[in-house]
């Protein structure tokens, strides 16, 4: 799979994504369903901690991507969703941690929403990946 970055401005670059991507060599796609912090009988963990449900979304992501012999590197879309978006972006450098050592900036988009599926939830995400 080969990436180029698409971006007619750079600002995006400084918050860790690009404007978009020319995604061009593939064979297959995954699109996965947003992922939040959830254990694995589906009970939400981490009340009122965005930190620890980005952490665990995060982490659901990987499970999902791994399900499909992907990893991070393959994601060429995020969708994000969270109830408090200041809080949110506090604590991205989370995702930072994820996609900056494999220099991956996928295109993304962050919504603020009045609340999640499940009541208690603070942030989903959601990709859209291939290899």
């Amino acid at each position: 799979m080969k990436r180029t970055p698409v971006n007619p401005w750079a600002w995006s670059l400084k918050l860790g994504y690009n404007q978009a991507e020319m995604i061009t060599g593939t064979s297959r796609q995954l699109i996965c369903a947003g992922q939040t912090a959830v254990d694995a009988a589906g009970s939400p963990q981490h009340p009122d901690d965005m930190r620890g449900q980005i952490r665990l979304s995060l982490d659901n992501l990987e499970a999902v991507l791994s399900g499909a012999d992907m990893d991070f590197s393959n994601i060429i879309r995020l969708g994000i969703f969270t109830t408090d978006v200041d809080e949110a972006l506090q604590n991205f450098d989370l995702r930072g941690r994820r996609f900056g050592p494999i220099q991956c900036a996928p295109p993304m988009t962050l919504l603020g929403v009045a609340r999640l599926a499940i009541a208690g939830l603070l942030f989903e995400i959601e990709a859209t990946a291939a290899a």
